[in-house]
């Protein structure tokens, strides 16, 4: 069975259209999220090693957002499962969801970096 793209084209194509013409644009909003997300995911770590819940809700939620921008559906909602635990206080479910979110950050970072490439 085919895996789901890491990408949601629509929302691909939405980004493009703040800057019609300009690709440079989506490649600067691409290096930006390349740039911050593993910085969020050293909190997210930092937080569960510290046991420090409102910054492992920020990070996640940071995460969340700037995934659902790019249409990685499936990296936002793994983010939204960390929020989750981290507001309930439960960090062994966000430390057991932390691998699935690395492997699915890795799709993401490999996606944007071949759409930079190519736009």
């Amino acid at each position: 069975m085919p895996q789901n793209p890491a990408l949601d084209p629509s929302a691909i194509e939405t980004l493009r259209a703040l800057s019609p013409g300009e690709p440079e644009f989506l490649r600067e909003l691409i290096a930006i999220y390349l740039e911050d997300t593993p910085r969020r995911l050293v909190e997210v770590e930092s937080a569960l090693a510290k046991g420090d819940g409102p910054l492992l809700i920020r990070a996640a939620h940071t995460i969340k957002g700037s995934s659902g921008n790019f249409g990685a559906t499936a990296l936002a909602k793994l983010a939204q499962e960390i929020e989750a635990h981290g507001k309930s206080g439960n960090f062994a479910a966000a430390t057991s969801a932390l691998p699935a979110f690395k492997t699915e950050y890795a799709r993401v970072n490999a996606a944007l970096d071949q759409l930079a490439a190519g736009t």
